[in-house]
């Protein structure tokens, strides 16, 4: 593999070209882009070999920080802070992976934004040019010295050093809002929450646990909906795969948001990635699991699978209204769903038990959380074994 390293000192305003050696099997160039106003030390590494970039977007409390959980035990290894770095980092590295938030690139701190009159779901308190830059050096296998906003302070902290890893996961409000950010994604995923679910679930946390009031819980969460339903919610058009929650239809009149329906909506025609089926491809099917095999209290269990269109896009959608009473029996209904690209029978059971105390481990939240991770590993695999191809198709040619 080819690498080059530069160590500078001081940042100038203008762009670098680094090349692989001579010697190497193959040549690339790279380039990164310098700020003025701003010293510290910087280490760049290029690689021949790209990163995996992955997408995930959805508003605050939605169960980002779950789903990557989920998502990075599957590649092996805990996600932790950077060592050494600022303990109020929002980054999280593994083994395989590097989970950057994009509140990161807010442009304005929370004195700014609250001066301004924007919130953070604007695009205005937000640094786009920055973000795609440093995302594409970093898929190029580029490091960048990442800025840092401290949820803590509301400041916008000293940047920090990130690595390309294998995959890079950027998650946060706008990963696909910028088209030049989202044409980088090798495969985004769009955490959908329905607003009735989103009020319960605040209801819940806000007045139990931080003894809100309802009113200023009804406040709050009516002041961001203008943002959310003009820069955040239309992204959801763009995504490869769709994790949609909403209220159950198995209770008249539900309320509570504990009993869930959830939906996978899957595209169709994604590069690497096959849709999970129910049963059999491409037909519609309700099932109810219930019985000898599936232990199921009040409300029950019931599965759909079905052809669909979702803005304007064929997708493959595969339903869960109800929740589990034991997670060790969810071994039956891995067995009838096909196209989950496990490496041994069990594995979603297997994932699902080892974070049984994760929220949503006993509904479709975690179920389709799990298997979507399931599947980015695969299309990993995929992309790596295909570019590994690359060359020795290229020699044959």
């Amino acid at each position: 593999m080819a690498v080059s390293t530069i160590y500078s000192t001081q940042a100038l305003n203008s762009t670098h070209f680094l090349t692989s050696s001579p010697s190497s099997s193959s040549k690339q160039v790279f380039f990164y882009r310098r700020q003025t106003n701003r010293r510290f030390n910087t280490i760049i590494t290029c690689a021949a070999q790209q990163t995996v970039v992955i997408g995930l977007a959805a508003d605050s409390g939605c169960g980002k920080s779950t789903f990557m959980r989920r998502l990075t035990s599957v590649f092996g290894g805990a996600a932790e802070p950077p060592k050494g770095g600022n303990p109020d980092s929002n980054t999280l590295i593994s083994d395989m992976t590097t989970v950057i938030c994009l509140d990161d690139y807010h442009s304005l701190d929370r004195t700014g934004r609250k001066e301004k009159g924007v919130t953070a779901l604007d695009p205005r308190a937000n640094d786009f040019d920055l973000m795609y830059e440093q995302v594409k050096a970093l898929k190029s296998g580029i490091a960048v010295e990442k800025p840092i906003y401290n949820h803590v302070t509301g400041l916008l902290d000293a940047p920090e050093l990130i690595q390309p890893p294998k995959i890079l996961v950027i998650e946060g409000l706008h990963p696909m809002f910028d088209e030049r950010v989202r044409d980088l994604l090798d495969f985004s995923i769009y955490l959908d929450i329905s607003n009735e679910v989103k009020f319960a679930w605040k209801i819940q946390r806000d007045m139990a646990e931080r003894g809100h009031s309802l009113e200023s819980i009804k406040a709050s969460i009516e002041a961001r909906k203008p943002d959310f339903d003009a820069f955040i919610d239309p992204q959801k058009q763009y995504a490869d795969a769709v994790i949609e929650v909403l209220p159950t239809q198995l209770i008249p009149d539900d309320n509570e948001g504990k009993v869930l329906r959830v939906r996978l909506i899957m595209k169709e025609g994604v590069k690497y990635f096959s849709p999970v089926y129910l049963f059999d491809e491409g037909s519609t099917i309700s099932w109810i699991p219930c019985g000898r095999k599936l232990t199921c209290s009040y409300p029950g269990i019931k599965f759909n699978y079905q052809p669909d269109s979702y803005f304007d896009n064929e997708v493959s959608v595969v339903e869960m209204d109800g929740q589990f009473d034991r997670l060790d029996e969810l071994i039956y209904v891995e067995s009838h769903l096909s196209n989950l690209s496990t490496k041994f029978y069990g594995e979603v059971t297997q994932q699902m038990l080892k974070h049984a105390d994760f929220p949503g481990s006993n509904n479709g939240t975690g179920l389709f959380q799990t298997i979507v991770g399931l599947k980015i590993r695969d299309l990993y695999e995929q992309l790596i074994a295909n570019k590994a191809n690359a060359p020795t198709e290229a020699s044959k040619a």
